[in-house]
């Protein structure tokens, strides 16, 4: 409770004593008056008028019991802030809203990072700490990234970054996804072996004593399902990672692993990382919701932008410096030449008409369509600068304006929302 002291001394002691007791203490009561009960003139207007008043200081009293709350909260988050201030912790004050991960307890920003494609090998390391340190500093605390990615260098880009910032473990998330490791037989799959060695390598290169959430980054018909199921039990148990989850599985896949962790008693996987975009919708807006209501499994979205295809940056060919005139992604530039890719980017046009009458740009409101959607915890970012992702992060505010009659014309102008009929078994 906030207690001012009375002064000892003066004029004003005598009444400072009388107004805060013996102790010379005021209440937070006392201090706005709200002890005091309202006055009110009854008059002499018979039973009307003291109706009237009842009704009145009925009002009053409920306006400064609000009053008195606001103050004690106020308070308390003062002495919070002298507190932390005084073990050298700072408060976080963002408007980054956090999610469950699936149904676990482990609660993630709506907006993750990602290094696909851009840590270690698009980008310099200096450009990698930008973006990094403003996203955390925006409120981002989930880092994805995969032994594969930039052959290994995504990660020790990573780790080099987080040991220079020495945020405190606790308060970020790290991913990684083991499958393509080496050049080796025994360096790829989901085999025990590599599944253990495989992280092993990845907390090497992130210099961490483990991550967050270890994904196999695809199923592997070569690997028992219980053998997999029980590799990434035992890397749990051995402290390696908190949880484990699937990347680009199907639902009979993920089903099998859930059932196989049940039977065994072992530890079943809490998320699906999937693709998902204006143009490939139905696995995490058909299959994902339905898993995450059976068996708690949430989804964690990459490519918001379709490698960039919504940003409208192809709309007039392909830029030399885009993800499409890379080495290695000659796919991509023959998905936009081809007719149905034309045809995208037809909508696309439109869309970005629509976004125009939001007032946000293109890339934001692709990105809040996509938080939009049910079970999704987390969307993840590939940026190449910190504008791309201070851009992004702006998506937040669009999704309050995501209103159903707003999907409606979102969902007719793409025409191919998919049909609630009968799921099929894979995505």
């Amino acid at each position: 409770m906030f207690a001012g002291r009375a002064s000892a001394s003066g004029a004003a002691g005598p009444s400072a004593a009388a107004a805060g007791g013996k102790s010379g203490k005021f209440s937070v009561e006392e201090l706005y008056g709200f002890n005091k009960k309202p006055k009110v003139n009854r008059g002499n207007s018979g039973k009307q008028e003291k109706s009237d008043g009842r009704r009145k200081e009925k009002e009053e009293s409920a306006l400064a019991s609000q009053v008195l709350e606001a103050a004690r909260r106020l308070m308390e988050r003062r002495r919070l802030e002298i507190y932390l201030k005084e073990c050298d912790i700072t408060m976080e004050t963002n408007s980054m809203p956090y999610r469950n991960l699936g149904k676990s307890g482990l609660r993630v920003s709506c907006l993750g990072l990602g290094t696909w494609v851009t840590f270690g090998s698009q980008i310099s390391d200096e450009m990698a700490e930008n973006v990094l340190t403003v996203a955390y500093d925006r409120g981002v605390n989930l880092f994805d990234t995969a032994e594969v990615y930039a052959s290994g260098r995504a990660e020790t880009t990573l780790g080099n970054i987080l040991k220079k910032k020495d945020w405190r473990r606790s308060s970020y998330v790290v991913t990684t996804k083991i499958y393509w490791g080496g050049q080796a037989e025994t360096e790829r799959g989901l085999s025990r072996k590599h599944i253990i060695e495989g992280l092993r390598g990845s907390l090497s290169r992130l210099q961490l004593d483990y991550v967050d959430i270890v994904f196999a980054n695809r199923s592997d018909i070569n690997a028992p399902m219980e053998e997999v199921v029980r590799a990434m039990t035992f890397v749990i148990d051995q402290g390696l990672a908190m949880y484990w989850g699937t990347s680009r599985w199907n639902v009979v896949e993920i089903m099998e692993a859930y059932s196989v962790a049940r039977q065994f008693n072992l530890v079943p996987p809490v998320c699906e990382q999937a693709e998902y975009h204006y143009f490939q919708r139905d696995k995490v807006e058909l299959h994902l919701p339905e898993l995450y209501h059976k068996i708690g499994v949430g989804a964690m979205t990459w490519s918001p932008l379709a490698c960039g295809l919504l940003t409208g940056k192809y709309n007039e060919g392909v830029p030399e410096s885009s993800r499409a005139a890379m080495k290695g992604y000659a796919w991509l530039k023959e998905r936009l030449c081809s007719d149905e890719g034309k045809k995208q980017l037809s909508k696309i046009k439109e869309l970005h008409l629509l976004a125009d009458r939001m007032n946000c740009t293109a890339a934001q409101l692709a990105i809040a369509w996509c938080l939009r959607s049910e079970g999704v915890s987390s969307v993840l970012l590939g940026v190449s600068n910190t504008e791309q992702l201070l851009e992004n992060l702006g998506s937040i505010t669009v999704l309050s304006q995501l209103t159903p009659p707003l999907i409606m014309e979102m969902d007719a102008l793409l025409g191919n929302k998919p049909r609630s009929g009968k799921k099929e078994a894979k995505s």
